[in-house]
């Protein structure tokens, strides 16, 4: 059996590849066409023009949903190993899902409203993603210091606890970059702005900003990555409880039935019946 094949761990694995192939075929193809420079264009810059925003746009749907998936897995798993005991951990646990979905739901509002259309609706979407999947990360490094040592290793509390501050550490960082940029272009379109000339006003204030949210997109890469042993040991299914033998209500079952007798004797089957 491989890895991937073990629990639910291609969950993860699948999250981790998918989203980072939506960051690098769009900007690829962007770069290519020449809509944006190649030296750190910001993430959105490179899902603006179609066709690159066509792809984006389907590709970050798609890891929103895996991302959901993702999140309510990891739930039901936490929720399995801490039994029903401990309410402070529960509740935890249920408002990182919450969390974790309105940061997936934001990813959808930043892929399919573009910043060069609707900015406003975009940075909505921004603020979603980075700032309830850093909340997100940061109450699961919580859990993760609770559940440690019983239930797994101290490593993995201090891996997700760093991968925390290095997204906070991003946030802030673009935080305080763009401030300075917009600051610095009065006047000036900016979401609009997809080209950059080395040495005019805002440029280095633009480029840490846009090195600052790839390093956010991959810290949330990064700390899913941490979830892939944890699935190797958690299976779901589906159980079907049926509430009625039939899919009819009382009523039209009863008439039917009533109806089906009615014609029953007159009705012979040529096979019961011998015939050809």
């Amino acid at each position: 059996m491989w890895w991937f094949q073990q629990g639910m761990c291609f969950l993860p694995a699948a999250l981790v590849v998918w989203t980072s192939a939506s960051f690098i075929f769009p900007y690829i193809t962007a770069v290519v066409l020449r809509h944006v420079d190649p030296f750190v264009p910001y993430i959105s810059d490179t899902g603006t023009m179609a066709p690159e925003r066509c792809v984006f746009g389907i590709m970050m749907d798609v890891s929103a949903f895996l991302g959901m998936a993702t999140m309510y897995v990891r739930y039901k798993q936490v929720e399995a190993l801490l039994g029903v005991d401990d309410l402070k951990l529960l509740r935890l646990n249920c408002i990182g899902l919450w969390l974790g979905w309105t940061s997936s739901f934001g990813m959808c509002v930043v892929a399919n409203f573009q910043k060069t259309t609707l900015f406003s609706m975009h940075l909505v979407g921004a603020i979603l993603t980075f700032g309830f999947g850093a909340l997100y990360i940061l109450l699961q490094s919580v859990l993760s210091y609770y559940m440690q040592p019983h239930i797994h290793s101290r490593t993995i509390y201090l891996l997700r606890l760093c991968i925390g501050f290095w997204t906070l550490g991003s946030i802030i960082s673009m935080f305080i970059s763009s401030v300075i940029m917009y600051t610095s272009l009065i006047g000036v379109d900016v979401p609009r702005k997809l080209h950059w000339t080395p040495g005019e006003t805002g440029y280095t204030a633009h480029i840490i900003s846009t090195i600052s949210e790839w390093f956010l997109a991959f810290s949330f890469i990064s700390f899913f990555l941490t979830y892939i042993r944890d699935f190797q040991k958690i299976n779901l299914r589906a159980e079907v409880d049926l509430q009625s033998s039939h899919l009819y209500d009382w009523t039209h079952r009863h008439n039917a039935a009533s109806h089906h007798n009615s014609r029953a004797p007159s009705e012979v089957s040529p096979l019961l019946a011998g015939t050809t």
